[in-house]
């Protein structure tokens, strides 16, 4: 064991403290010795209030169980009322958060998440503000066909050129004629887009619903010297923000983990991260880019933002860290580490030259909050944070995850226990999914997965997000978001698809790559989001019962051939994931799915499949003989799609013997009805642990706080 250093009571790993006083602190005009007292302070007030809440969590969910297995409803609004799961609607408010950048507060545009601890990643998703239209259409099956294998294909570029020119025609309009026939003078343009600059080059910047296009006038370039107008490139503002995710992208189990994470948020909001890799057969160096500098019609010199507004998203209330021990021994609360070293990080952005936010704010998300009461706590601790950093209140800004049923059902108070603070709500199916499966446990079987996006309960869900927002005054001051689109690789679904989450009046929605953030701009061209949220204020939001009516089968009557295929598709994926986080410490990657789809999997997937598996098993529609069947089957096929890496490891070895990845896939659903709300990560980290002590790394063990009322669970 690595001998442990005091500060201030606690127990510090010293890799953590290491970093801490030798690069966080270094600038901040923070001193070491108040920073951990301060710190020690933190866990003294909230980690036993941290540790009441997940009891709470525990004692409704007992109840709700209880309640199911008598027979009787376990989501009738007066026993949710009863037990406390329902709170009462408060007053009509509005959010007042103050100092909000514009990319968070009007803006509408895609927004991507990546994970802490790939410096690439982070860098390419910063660099993400601005994208070519060109290439992200020449590269995909955004349109039809593929370009030539080798050099440039004249006739795929045809295809580009006229895609663009269409668009352009469709959603930035000329005042007459079409931009088929422009020969690059000024574009006399039908409002409400305008011309707002020129660049260097010559070449002209639109503004338009928010956002900005940037024709590129190039006739010395192999694009431009062929076209009419010498148009090299549409350029697209894109990716105004992004999250940088230290949860659910990320296998972070033990100090080193969680310092390589903490660095690269450094870096970004020092301004100097690089990363340097091969391509092409050269090392290749990548950093932040500069600011893109223009000239208005007026001559003057302009500056737009070259990087993408950067969020952190904390680990939620659930899981602890070994970085930390507090004076008892325990391990002490992820998330409230992250809060306050996410935060003195961030005072290098607002004591330097503001890279992230000109406004001078701090934004973090925090997922997996369960009600009301775990967004008041949360607001207090931000407050504390706050006054042990010196900042003024409500510097540092609250994106609320709505991805717990419970937050759901009382979203209005959720947002109002965070209000001055709030900038961010959105949805997401996967976690919600589980969440649901999880709540829902005892009341019967679940609809097969695929059915899921057309339950009742998701069209009420997906509708109370953004009506719940837009009441609490939302537009203008905060975003609303909607969910990920899985299939980097199916850009031509997600242009089809994606353009109805700013339909609904949602202000962003997450992307899988810059590539898919530089098509769904397109989208916010085409549709004024602002509009539609005026069009719809005021409308009430869709009914609570609908929002709680759990999707339990009718009847399960389905097929061994139905019911078969359903455990295959939901063990592969889930093997498919853990492999690669047990073994690798990889926590989102484009995984193949059963068809060889590839989809960008976190552990949100990982949840909604385990969750489904033990639902199923719990009811007996797939006794446990089907369920290790599955999984054995669905083994010798993400280990053929894997052959090519080098560093895989065969989930069962030529023996027959069971790898620990394979083992933690299994208990994900064997154990899956004992997680606390379903979570997978308290079994993932327990076996990346193991898999790291066989690899000879041997850090402490990181647990999650084990249920009130539940044992703790042991790996298959």
């Amino acid at each position: 064991m690595t001998t442990r250093l005091d500060r201030a009571g606690l127990s510090v790993a010293p890799a953590l403290a290491k970093f801490v006083e030798g690069q966080a602190l270094p600038g901040t005009g923070v001193t070491a010795e108040h920073f951990w007292t301060g710190l020690a302070t933190l866990y003294a007030r909230f980690a036993p209030e941290n540790a009441a809440l997940l009891a709470e969590r525990d004692a409704i969910q007992a109840r709700i169980d209880a309640r199911y297995r008598a027979g009787e409803d376990g989501a009738d609004p007066g026993f949710l009322r009863e037990i406390g799961y329902l709170v009462a609607e408060p007053a009509p408010f509005t959010i007042d958060p103050q100092n909000v950048d514009p990319e968070v507060a009007t803006i509408a545009a895609p927004q991507l998440v990546v994970p802490a601890l790939n410096a690439r990643f982070l860098l390419n998703a910063a660099n993400a503000r601005w994208g070519s239209l060109y290439d992200a259409l020449y590269g995909t099956d955004a349109i039809p066909g593929t370009a030539a294998a080798s050099g440039y294909d004249a006739g795929r570029g045809a295809q580009v050129i006229e895609w663009a020119r269409t668009f352009l025609d469709e959603a930035i309009p000329l005042a007459a004629g079409s931009w088929r026939d422009w020969r690059g003078e000024a574009p006399d343009l039908a409002p409400p887009a305008r011309v707002a600059g020129r660049t260097e080059n010559g070449g002209w910047l639109i503004a338009h619903h928010g956002l900005h296009v940037e024709l590129v006038i190039d006739r010395d370039h192999p694009i431009g010297r062929d076209d009419p107008a010498a148009l090299a490139d549409v350029v697209l503002e894109a990716a105004a923000t992004t999250i940088v995710d230290l949860e659910d992208s990320v296998a972070a189990v033990d100090a080193e983990d969680k310092v390589a994470g903490f660095a690269n948020w450094l870096g970004l909001m020092r301004g100097d991260l690089t990363a340097r890799f091969a391509k092409g057969g050269r090392t290749v160096t990548r950093a932040l880019e500069e600011d893109r500098r223009y000239r208005s019609g007026e001559g003057q010199a302009m500056t737009l933002p070259g990087r993408s507004l950067l969020f952190l998203r904390t680990v939620g209330h659930l899981m602890t860290t070994p970085a930390i021990r507090l004076p008892d021994g325990a391990e002490a609360p992820e998330g409230i580490l992250d809060t306050a070293i996410g935060c003195l990080i961030a005072l290098h952005d607002r004591n330097g030259a503001r890279a992230n936010s000109r406004a001078g704010s701090i934004y973090l998300v925090k997922p997996k909050m369960h009600g009301p009461a775990e967004c008041a706590f949360t607001d207090r601790l931000f407050d504390a944070v706050e006054d042990l950093l010196g900042l003024p209140r409500h510097t540092v800004k609250v994106g609320l995850m709505d991805e717990e049923r419970r937050t759901s059902a009382n979203l209005s108070a959720c947002i109002h226990a965070l209000r001055h603070r709030i900038v961010f709500i959105n949805t997401g199916f996967l976690d919600r999914t589980g969440d649901e499966i999880h709540t829902a446990m005892h009341a019967g079987p679940m609809i097969p997965k695929a059915a899921m996006k057309g339950a009742g309960w998701i069209a009420a869900y997906e509708d109370r997000n953004v009506a719940i927002g837009l009441a609490s005054g939302f537009g203008g001051r905060a975003q609303i978001g909607k969910g990920m689109w899985a299939m980097p690789d199916r850009m031509a679904d997600m242009l089809a698809q994606k353009i109805a989450h700013p339909e609904t009046g949602a202000t962003t929605a997450w992307v899988p790559s810059p590539t898919a953030a530089t098509l769904h701009a397109t989208h916010y061209h085409r549709v004024d989001v602002h509009t539609r949220q005026a069009a719809r204020g005021g409308r009430p939001p869709a009914a609570l019962a609908a929002l709680l009516t759990p999707p339990v089968a009718p009847a399960a009557d389905w097929t061994p051939d139905v019911i078969g295929r359903e455990l295959d598709n939901n063990a592969q994926g889930i093997l498919g994931y853990v492999v690669r986080w047990v073994d690798q410490g990889v926590g989102c990657s484009k995984v193949p799915d059963i068809h060889d789809v590839g989809l960008m999997e976190d552990r949100a997937t990982l949840r909604i499949s385990s969750q489904h598996m033990a639902n199923w098993r719990l009811h007996g529609i797939a006794p446990d003989a089907a369920i290790h069947a599955a999984f054995r089957r669905m083994a010798a096929r993400v280990d053929a799609q894997n052959a090519g890496d080098p560093a895989y490891r065969p989930l069962i070895d030529a023996d027959g013997g069971e790898s620990l990845a394979y083992r933690a896939a299994l208990a994900l659903v064997m154990e899956g009805v004992t997680q606390p709300s379903g979570y997978t990560e308290p079994l993932l980290h327990r076996f990346r642990q193991q898999a790291k002590a066989a690899d000879g790394v041997a850090p402490p063990a990181a647990t999650a706080t084990p249920p009130v009322s539940q044992p703790e669970p042991q790996p298959a």
